[in-house]
């Protein structure tokens, strides 16, 4: 079916499998009530028979769509419709206007590459409706988040019950003190009515005084009272607690998993409220609680509202006991923007608005946790419950790191500590035997890496302008943080070498690592010898690597000219006389001129018979301090125009500069 704009609206219908050509009218009535259908001729109209939801029209307030019930193309000329069928074919919200066209021609044509069966699959998510007094998308407005939300993570749960492996009582505690040296101040601890090591975890953590006083442990629990009571016993010594409360709403959960009507999907959340009121009468300690509408992206809007309401006149929050309503993404469905609607429509429209805190739990199967969170927090969200790096079930949950950094990477304080990151990731790998993706933002070990020469050349500059200029703000391409805000090196995790690697990055790396700053033309001959070398070995070559290259090749060569000993005497000007050791033997040679290292100079090309012009010279300390080695660059242009250079490194910067000139010679005549 093609569709295009027209002035009508539409909503959207479903369409069964081999349902037929008939279609209904909706007469009277509306969704979730009973309706008036009647049939029209199959002539009169043309749909798609394959499965999903299509656009129907609406034209003078008769809405036309596909049911199942039109199969057999029953005659009668009136269906009514039983309270709560409806729902299941008709979604009152609109979607857009379009016209029904002839079916749409397959796209690209000959050579066409795609995938089959695309048909399958349909719009699975309900919009929130608009009205003029409560338009959506004010959010919008918004360019960032400028404080943090209150973070629970659910690692322990939700993170921990998708390992393929979980955790043992020893490897969740020391999560959960990471956790806490972290800074989370909320942390989902399991679900104790379900097994006995979930049991076991709460109470060691209660008996033995490992909760902080100001960190609030939750726990989740379905609403049957045999698991509810079971909760509250686990949670007995317990200074701080929230008790989480769920069960699903969707249409997907509601038609095939419990076959319940809305009605009575919302008298389990009811029933399950009045059970948390009845056992928190007789607990000791502070207790907060939280309902979350499982499903909650599938489910329709004035449904996911109506649950949440209902619950919310069971428990009434105030201000001194205000409740959670938390809207999860337990399947991810739809884009971003449209989750931030859901909830900015949510959080226009729940009850006792003020003493509700609204918390969000993304999970990732759309790839979009992140994004999802972020516009969500812009739209009312004032909580987040995720997971470090996103582990959790399927794709796994919104990844609190990267939530956190990028408040930080904007100037916001994300209220949790995440400055020793390899510290973080190694102890999270170990007892969840989970990998920390090399490509993880913020976290993995390769996201500060430069491997390309370019950006290896201007991040070399950034950092040198930084210096220059004692910027107190972060403004250096390609790193969007500070690598050492997060525990990492510029020496080992920033500027990485191999074969795409450029001058800058391979001067930059003997610079700050190892204390050479080689002269401008040196820098491009070092930087082309050590791609060589990378490019030959077909592999990233360490820092010490690199400086096992430069010294191999440049640093005071003895071969095969070896200067054995030299001294000065002045008559007018600058006389040297040197021991050298050359073939076997040992000999003597000497030469004047305006200065030391001209008078080696002379002597080597008056005795030894090599040709070369245009010496230049540079040195500099290697290290801070009066003890320190001093290091020289020397330059000579050999008779075809060629430029050699040599590095001299010695106690003594006239020593140094003499061996430098002897290394520039043996890499000449080599």
């Amino acid at each position: 079916m093609r569709y295009t704009k027209s002035k009508e609206k539409a909503v959207t219908g479903i369409c069964a499998p081999k349902t037929g050509p008939e279609s209904c009218r909706v007469v009277e009535g509306r969704v979730g009530t009973d309706a008036q259908l009647a049939l029209e001729p199959p002539a009169q109209r043309e749909f798609s028979s394959r499965p999903g939801r299509i656009p129907v029209v609406i034209r003078d307030s008769i809405r036309v769509f596909k049911t199942p019930m039109d199969r057999e193309g029953a005659s009668a000329p009136t269906r009514m419709v039983p309270r709560g069928i409806l729902p299941r074919f008709l979604q009152l919200q609109e979607t857009g206007v379009f016209c029904p066209r002839k079916e749409r021609p397959p796209a690209g044509g000959k050579g066409r590459i795609g995938m089959k069966n695309f048909q399958k699959y349909a719009i699975n998510y309900f919009l929130p409706p608009k009205t003029p007094e409560k338009p959506l998308g004010k959010w919008m407005e918004k360019d960032h988040i400028d404080k943090a939300p209150i973070w629970c993570s659910v690692d322990l749960r939700d993170g921990n019950q998708s390992l393929m492996i979980p955790m043992d009582l020893e490897e969740k505690l020391e999560f959960f003190k990471l956790l806490c040296k972290i800074g989370f101040k909320e942390i989902e601890v399991g679900f104790p009515a379900a097994s006995e090591t979930e049991y076991n975890f709460l109470r060691t953590l209660i008996e033995q005084d490992l909760i902080p006083d100001d960190v609030t442990v939750q726990v989740l629990t379905q609403s049957r009272e045999h698991i509810i009571k079971k909760t509250f016993e686990a949670l007995k010594g317990c200074k701080n607690a929230i008790v989480h409360l769920y069960n699903s709403t969707s249409v997907v959960q509601r038609e095939q998993v419990f076959r319940k009507s809305r009605e009575e999907i919302v008298g389990i959340a009811v029933s399950g409220a009045e059970l948390f009121n009845r056992y928190a009468a007789d607990f000791d300690g502070n207790l907060r609680f939280e309902y979350s509408p499982e499903s909650f992206t599938g489910t329709e809007m004035d449904f996911a509202l109506e649950i949440c309401n209902a619950v919310l006149d069971v428990w009434k929050p105030t201000a001194e006991r205000k409740v959670i309503i938390n809207l999860p993404v337990t399947v991810s469905v739809s884009m971003p923007h449209v989750y931030a609607n859901q909830v900015e429509f949510m959080s226009e429209n729940l009850k006792y608005r003020e003493n509700v805190v609204l918390s969000v739990h993304p999970h990732n199967d759309r790839g979009c946790a992140v994004a999802d969170t972020e516009m969500a927090v812009l739209a009312g969200a004032q909580r987040v419950e995720g997971t470090l790096f996103g582990n959790g079930e399927r794709t796994g949950n919104v990844d609190i790191v990267t939530l956190g950094m990028n408040l930080y990477s904007q100037g916001v304080d994300p209220e949790l500590d995440f400055s020793n990151m390899p510290e973080i990731t190694e102890l999270y790998e170990r007892v969840t035997r989970m990998h920390v993706n090399e490509r993880q933002p913020y976290s993995g070990k390769l996201v500060f890496a430069a491997f390309s020469g370019s950006h290896q050349d201007a991040i070399a500059k950034g950092m040198q302008w930084r210096e220059e200029r004692q910027c107190p703000l972060w403004t250096v391409p390609y790193l969007p943080i500070d690598p050492k805000d997060v525990g990492r090196e510029y020496q080992t995790d920033v500027i990485r070498i191999n074969s795409q690697s450029g001058k800058g990055g391979i001067g930059y790396l003997l610079e700050h690592t190892f204390g050479y700053n080689l002269p401008k033309k040196m820098r491009e001959e070092v930087g082309y010898l050590v791609k060589g070398v990378s490019d030959h070995k077909h592999q990233e070559l360490s820092p010490q690597e690199v400086l096992d290259i430069f010294h191999d090749e440049y640093v005071n060569l003895e071969s095969p000219i070896r200067l054995a000993d030299y001294h000065y005497t002045r008559n007018g000007g600058i006389h040297a006389v040197l021991t050298i050791e050359q073939n076997g033997g040992v000999r003597e040679i000497s030469g004047s001129g305006n200065g030391r290292l001209d008078a080696v100079s002379n002597a080597i090309r008056e005795n030894l018979g090599i040709r070369f012009t245009n010496l230049t010279y540079q040195e500099h300390a290697l290290e801070e301090g009066s003890s320190s080695q001093a290091v020289a660059y020397v330059s000579i242009t050999g008779s075809d125009g060629k430029v050699f250079w040599g590095v001299g490194i010695q106690d003594d910067i006239i020593y140094a500069s003499v061996k430098a000139l002897f290394s520039a010679v043996n890499r000449m005549i080599r």
